[in-house]
């Protein structure tokens, strides 16, 4: 699979053709980030605009809607023409001139046939994955729709074929002429900000650790895209694939939890860790194949300490397929470089078992310096006390570990 898009007729821009892309990557991060959606469509000879939620799933965009509506109608029939568009407004662009005023935004328009799914499995899998979106485990964490609810409800996907985003960044743009006019000219910046969530009445229960958190940048899994692999914020799921790619004693032999062993058991241990994003201390992603959308493994930043800007990189399983691959260098590099660049955190951290060798191989490979061992430091899944050896990277350290880790794999030489 391409990393870009196919331009049609209908993708190509007619002007301001520098701000269009066809990027998977960058269309994938759009329609990801953004909750809601503008689908349109042809009903009894007319347009009609829907506004509605959606869901990617791998190459296909899922559009929520009702059984009784005219979108749902309209596909009964075969599959209906649609134009789906996502916008995320990131700045407002204030010029000296009027004609110069502008936004800084980042959106995505997917043409297509979109059909009604009518596959049951699939039905129920696409509405999970839209209740998982506002908050990963959500589906897990609620009642599941009955046969009722389902007959109301239509899903349509919409495959992922002619897609462009188109996107502008940076300050103003004036006319030289206007550049000494007594007016104020800027970008004032917009960003999305979640408030503190508001119980019903009637709930007893604590808010659960999946609801999008507000101002905490350290603890926010963006999605991480690079040649070999792409870091997916990790939600429950993953937990079917999760069990195919790791699901073997060895790639679990010096992790300090217990394997699950049924999907089910997964979810349950995917939660875990998710609950643990809320309190700010760790973050965790999947780990994907690119141009599949294979699960390959997980990892993970934790011990998370914005405030003395470190954070430690860990809780990585890959299946064994993916040793010695270009997968854990790459993922490494992808974290390392949001952690000090974009984060600018001073120190990034590892912590393995004594026991394990190949792993301590694999981080001094990174470029990591050996720091000490803490003693005694955590327990065993069998009760035993690990011995538990520390690696590290400071800042002044990234560019050349940074250097040497990108060289590497350009070279086809993995950690």
């Amino acid at each position: 699979m391409s990393d870009t898009y196919s331009r049609t007729s209908r993708t190509t821009a007619t002007r301001y053709r520098e701000r269009m892309h066809y990027d998977r990557a960058l269309a994938h991060a759009i329609l990801d980030e953004a909750y809601d959606c503008t689908v349109g469509f042809v009903a009894e000879g007319e347009p009609r605009l829907l506004p509605t939620l959606h869901v990617r799933v791998g190459e296909t965009l899922y559009l929520h809607g009702s059984s009784g509506g005219r979108m749902g109608l309209s596909a009964r029939g075969g599959e209906v023409p649609v134009a789906v568009s996502v916008t995320l407004l990131d700045g407002i662009v204030y010029a000296r001139s009027h004609v110069h005023h502008s936004a800084n935004y980042r959106s995505v328009v997917v043409h297509g046939s979109a059909r009604l799914v009518t596959d049951p499995d699939e039905k129920k899998a696409a509405m999970a994955a839209l209740v998982d979106k506002v908050g990963a485990g959500r589906a897990a964490d609620s009642r599941p729709p009955d046969k009722r609810e389902m007959a109301e409800t239509s899903v349509l996907a919409l495959p992922l074929v002619e897609v462009s985003a188109r996107a502008r960044t940076g300050g103003v743009i004036d006319e030289d002429d206007d550049l000494g006019l007594p007016h104020w000219a800027g970008v004032l910046p917009v960003r999305r900000v979640f408030g503190p969530p508001a119980p019903a009445d009637d709930v007893a229960v604590a808010e659960p650790a999946y609801l999008p958190g507000g101002e905490l940048p350290w603890a926010t899994p963006v999605p991480l895209t690079g040649r070999h692999v792409r870091l997916e914020p990790l939600t429950t799921g993953h937990a079917a694939g999760l069990i195919e790619a790791i699901g073997d004693d060895e790639v679990w032999r010096h992790i300090p939890a217990h394997r699950p062993q049924t999907v089910g058991e997964m979810r349950d241990y995917i939660a875990r860790l998710l609950s643990l994003r809320w309190s700010g201390s760790q973050v965790s992603w999947a780990q994907v194949e690119p141009s599949t959308g294979r699960v390959l493994g997980m990892t993970c930043y934790h011990d998370v300490d914005p405030d003395r800007r470190a954070l430690a990189i860990g809780h990585t399983i890959v299946g064994q397929p993916w040793w010695r691959t270009g997968v854990n260098t790459e993922a490494k590099l992808l974290l390392l470089t949001h952690a000090f660049d974009e984060l600018g955190a001073e120190r990034v951290f590892w912590y393995t078992d004594i026991r394990n060798e190949r792993s301590q191989q694999a981080i001094a490979r990174l470029g990591a310096v050996r720091e000490g061992v803490l003693r005694r430091h955590k327990q065993r899944p069998d009760g035993s006390w690990r011995d538990t050896v520390v690696f590290g990277v400071t800042a002044e350290e990234w560019p050349e570990v940074g250097r040497r880790l990108r060289e590497r794999l350009a070279a086809g030489t993995v950690a």
